[in-house]
């Protein structure tokens, strides 16, 4: 069995490692081909060119490197339609991977499989359309996501979250935190302004703000701050005027960030996957996020659900206080945190929930993912 694969971010990396580590163990003399990171390499994947070259986002990023990402989609999908795999499956990146697979499908029957469901469910119905032309298949990672790609012809498989693998810190290593840094028996927020610099620079003054009255009230409550390389220096220039002084870890420093998320009672961060992962460590959250006034005005007007909160979504209910766009403002938001600080247990069955409904507990989603990806060869006549 011969698979193309494609992935340009980490995240992406992650999930094509996982997927091929699946697909070794049910076909063992499978081959694979295409553009990966490490942790695809690591996997037998020797990656056609680096993963960073296509590990573009923001429209003014893509422009400037518009040119060279032409080129690279074009000799991407030539090189798929000459060595004719089994398979090209795509993972996310859909400015790069759906225009590959657009062109594959022009010029081969080549079934295509994207992995990762665009957020057809929360804005921009009509891309569910758009992929099913030259789409077959799609790995979904909630479980709410098939009837939208179904809906338009596409076969869907729910295959489960990474989060649900991720390893989590013992009590014990969340006490050894607590001690290392003398923070005692101290209540703990942890504060996540997201992860690139545009989010960095808007949040922490806001979430600055908001922790003042919350610090008020709770004199001796323990900030820290998991901050990724690229951001470290902007998230300490941020916090240099907050009315406290935050214990800054590095997000990469992958022990101490996951004994800081078992240790903590409560935490603020941007909307993201990052609610999953503080669900999975049991971490109680409130969620605030916003954006420049043309992007609410654009996105308010297209977005289909009451939230977007991973955890309310997949939990089906709203246990988690968002502060999104006009709500994004200190007094509210440090409302929610004394709120949650007073009472974090209304989220427990909640965050439990939503990893059961994740797949916790089930079988790996790289297997899972790998069984539907060889499911859907065998319905589509083809073999392995």
């Amino acid at each position: 069995m011969r698979v193309f694969i494609i992935a340009g971010e980490p995240s992406g990396d992650k999930l094509g490692a996982a997927l091929m580590e699946g697909l070794q163990t049910l076909v063992p003399d499978v081959v694979f081909d295409g553009i990966g990171g490490a942790g695809m390499s690591e996997a037998g994947l020797q990656s056609r060119f680096p993963m960073e070259e296509i590990s573009i986002m923001g429209i003014s990023e893509i422009l400037s490197q518009y040119r060279h990402l032409k080129t690279r989609i074009a000799e991407t999908a030539d090189q798929i339609v000459q060595t004719r795999p089994d398979v090209l499956i795509t993972i996310d990146l859909p400015e790069f991977s759906l225009r590959v697979a657009k062109l594959v499908k022009a010029k081969s029957q080549i079934r295509c499989v994207h992995y990762v469901a665009p957020t057809v469910w929360a804005w921009r119905a009509g891309r569910a359309a758009k992929m099913a032309r030259h789409i077959d298949q799609v790995l979904a990672l909630f479980p709410f996501e098939p009837p939208y790609m179904e809906a338009v012809g596409m076969r869907c498989d729910f295959v489960g979250h990474p989060v649900v693998t991720d390893v989590q810190a013992s009590v014990e290593e969340a006490h050894a935190f607590r001690t290392e840094h003398s923070f005692g028996e101290a209540p703990v927020a942890l504060v996540l302004p997201g992860s690139r610099r545009g989010e960095v620079s808007r949040l922490a003054p806001i979430f600055g703000e908001a922790l003042a009255p919350v610090l008020q009230a709770h004199p001796d409550l323990k900030i820290v701050i998991p901050a990724a390389a690229p951001v470290e220096e902007l998230v300490r220039n941020a916090v240099a005027d907050w009315s406290c002084t935050p214990l800054i870890i590095r997000s990469e420093d992958k022990a101490q960030k996951r004994a800081a998320f078992k240790a903590a009672d409560v935490a603020l961060a941007a909307s993201g996957t990052v609610s999953l992962e503080l669900a999975a460590a049991g971490t109680p959250m409130v969620i605030a996020y916003d954006m420049s006034w043309l992007s609410r005005q654009v996105i308010g007007r297209m977005l289909k659900v009451d939230t977007v909160t991973l955890v309310n979504l997949v939990s089906e209910t709203r246990a988690v206080p968002e502060f999104i766009g006009a709500d994004c403002i200190p007094e509210r938001i440090a409302g929610g945190l004394n709120e949650l600080l007073s009472d974090p247990t209304p989220q427990t069955q909640a965050m439990q929930n939503t990893m059961v409904r994740l797949g916790q507990g089930g079988e790996a989603p790289g297997i899972r993912a790998a069984k539907a990806v060889l499911s859907g060869l065998s319905h589509s006549g083809k073999t392995h």
